[in-house]
């Protein structure tokens, strides 16, 4: 009878564990050589980087919703420190897919020694529930810290966050509820909801369809979601790294300068880089601005007496 009960308590305790999971399916990406051969002539990388990490989407539980995302993994042994990615965009605009979740530099990236992991956010791509552009889907980022924690070479004591655009807003408000990022980089990140509406009036749908409580551009709502407004909230433990192009009209340079000005008044750790030219994709300088970020996550995440050295390992 002991037995019996110390099977069922044995059951329970693993039902229990099991329910707790955040990542509740993992499935390998694969490729067909048609595919990578056609990305090798964007990206002549692909093959080392595809030899030397694994890519998979994962299902994962926020807020008792099944949320669609990304994972990339070092296949060398060892542990590694962890980045969240937020993508950009909103519903299935600027969604990630296979192709730009290898190639948006995440791939370079991982590659270097770095688990990388990423939201769709609630509702998109199959998902549960319904994005709030900075509302409830905020949960969706801080829930990847634990996560992380269920990839066995995730090194959560080191956790790194990266975000581009409507992704840069989303890592700012992820900053002001958690002190675990070690050290972030925002790319072209939206800072001032009201006003990105005055340059781009398009925004008014947007926010209508996806922000409960939004009415108009008065709404309290956009300023509880934009960094230059609570950028005192934001954790002094990390520092940050700005990425912005001068030509870059779907978030104009000014806004971006706004908060700057902010984070130099409450002495915010962060660096600032401004290039000359550069659209919202920064495309035009794409390998500085990757080995700028390669380097900030190296200074503040890197422990260069244990990690394994990639670099000699693949194609």
């Amino acid at each position: 009878m002991k037995y019996v009960y110390s099977l069922l308590l044995i059951l329970l305790c693993l039902s229990a564990r099991s329910q707790t999971k955040k990542i509740i399916e993992q499935v390998p990406i694969t490729l067909s050589t048609k595919s990578i051969d056609s990305l090798a002539k964007i990206a002549p990388r692909i093959r080392s980087i595809l030899s030397t990490v694994d890519f998979y989407h994962i299902t994962y539980l926020s807020d008792g919703l099944k949320v669609k995302g990304y994972l990339a993994v070092p296949r060398q042994a060892g542990t590694y420190p962890g980045i969240i990615y937020n993508r950009g965009g909103n519903k299935e605009f600027g969604k990630i897919t296979d192709e730009s979740f290898i190639l948006r530099g995440l791939g370079d990236l991982s590659s270097k020694g770095y688990v990388i992991i990423a939201s769709q956010y609630r509702g998109n791509d199959g998902g549960e529930g319904k994005e709030e552009f900075g509302g409830k889907d905020v949960n969706d980022i801080l829930n990847l810290i634990p996560a992380l924690a269920e990839v066995p070479k995730a090194d959560t004591s080191r956790i790194g966050m990266f975000g581009w655009s409507r992704g840069g807003m989303m890592t700012y408000l992820a900053l002001t509820r958690t002190s675990k990022i070690k050290a972030a980089v925002v790319g072209s990140g939206i800072t001032d909801l009201v006003k990105l509406m005055e340059s781009r009036p398009d925004f008014d749908e947007v926010y209508k369809d996806l922000i409960p409580g939004y009415t108009d551009i008065h709404s309290p709502v956009l300023k509880e979601r934009s960094a230059v407004y609570v950028a005192e909230k934001i954790s002094k433990a990390t520092p940050i790294l700005m990425l912005q192009g001068t030509a870059d009209w779907r978030v104009p340079t000014d806004q971006v300068l706004d908060l700057v000005h902010k984070f130099h008044q409450i002495k915010q750790p962060f660096r600032f880089i401004l290039y000359e030219g550069g659209q919202h994709s920064l495309i035009e300088h794409r390998a500085d601005y990757l080995q700028q970020t390669i380097n900030w996550f190296d200074t503040y995440l890197r422990d260069r007496k244990t990690w394994p050295n990639l670099e000699n390992h693949g194609g």
